[in-house]
């Protein structure tokens, strides 16, 4: 008949007292409801959401308050499917499609890099790359989320974070190419997904089953093949730095997620290159004033466009979707992408006027398969 009733379950809340007061016929004691009905009651899912985040803050000190520093999240629901990189219908997992994003992305930096690094110095350039990404990440933080959140971020517990991972590590990245040569940090680089199952099978979160190591060693197998057109190991202090450096940015890329549960993605980017940009400029303070680097006295039209992707496109945007992707699937199956970075640095050089390159096909299906084989239960 369309008819409604309104059932009062709680009669001494002021609100509903007051509309009462004002409607005395429109509700009705929740004793007079039927039993069928009352059968179906289930509690709001509004308000459990609204009580869920008030008790996410309650313990918190009134010092740490406004940091959230302590606050807890909810955990979410574990998926009854397994996380796949193709399932029946050939789409993928949410988690590996921003993977995908990212790292193409992330691979668009590596023409406008070698455009750079033919007049700017690589301690130079990182720095204003980070410089130019954090100030990118603040004000699409603010767009998104506002002046309030902002400020009111867990700063420096993810600063810290990004000194000890970020900084660090990309730091030694440079130094371990200065040191041995692109060729050998290329093909330590495809030994970071070791790095990243080490964090996870440490404490617990993953299982090295024999499937996921059959998946890891196919992803790091297609990544040496991308890359192995001349191979060489040049030994020395460069390679541990090189190895480190992967291990510092898997670290930071999991605490990101796991340190800082309560805020965005985009919020985790944005500390923790902070952090990374605060440990380069220090560097490059230092190398500046010993007179070891100096600021380029120009910029033409292509060197800025380049520094446009190499800083927005390849590291700011490029890492909010792997932080989400991180948060989705795990450091461990977010990395194993890393490897498809040669093929897509293929595919961008292709569209330029280059040539196709077999040994990339070839390396990125296997790579693919690896993906696809660490996540099969």
């Amino acid at each position: 008949t369309g008819e409604v009733k309104f059932y009062v379950l709680d009669a001494d809340d002021p609100i509903i007292s007051a509309w009462q007061g004002a409607f005395s016929d429109m509700f009705t004691p929740i004793e007079e409801m039927p039993n069928e009905l009352r059968e179906h009651l289930r509690y709001p899912e509004d308000l459990f959401r609204v009580q869920t985040e008030l008790y996410s803050k309650y313990q918190i000190s009134a010092e740490d308050f406004f940091q959230r520093t302590g606050a807890w999240s909810v955990s979410q629901a574990p998926s009854v499917q397994p996380r796949a990189f193709f399932d029946g219908a050939g789409a993928t997992d949410a988690g590996n499609t921003l993977a995908v994003i990212s790292i193409f992305l992330f691979a668009a930096g590596f023409p406008a890099a070698e455009v750079l690094l033919e007049v700017w110095h690589p301690i130079t350039l990182m720095f204003f790359r980070l410089i130019l990404a954090v100030a990118t990440l603040v004000i699409l933080w603010i767009f998104m989320e506002g002046l309030t959140q902002v400020l009111n971020a867990p700063w420096f517990k993810g600063i810290k974070i990004g000194i000890l991972g970020f900084g660090i590590g990309t730091n030694l990245l440079l130094f371990a190419q200065w040191f041995t040569d692109p060729v050998t940090v290329a093909l330590l680089a495809t030994l970071i997904p070791v790095s990243a199952a080490i964090l996870e099978v440490w404490d617990g979160r993953r299982k090295l089953t024999i499937k996921f190591a059959g998946g890891l060693i196919a992803s790091i197998t297609g990544g040496v093949i991308a890359v192995s057109e001349n191979i060489s190991i040049d030994l020395g202090w460069g390679v541990l730095m090189a190895l480190a450096s992967g291990f510092f940015y898997m670290w930071a890329s999991d605490k990101s997620v796991t340190g800082l549960p309560a805020i965005s993605s985009i919020a985790r980017s944005t500390i923790t290159f902070t952090g990374a940009a605060v440990f380069t400029t220090f560097n490059f303070v230092i190398f500046f004033t010993l007179g070891f680097i100096e600021i380029p006295s120009g910029v033409t039209g292509a060197q800025f466009f380049n520094l446009i992707i190499y800083s927005v496109i390849a590291m700011a945007i490029s890492h909010i979707f792997f932080i989400i992707a991180v948060d989705k699937v795990g450091v461990a199956i977010t990395s194993l992408h890393l490897n498809f970075a040669p093929f897509y640095v293929m595919v961008i050089l292709f569209l330029l006027g280059e040539t196709w390159d077999l040994r990339a096909i070839i390396g990125a299906s296997i790579v693919a398969f690896g993906v696809w084989l660490a996540q099969i239960k």
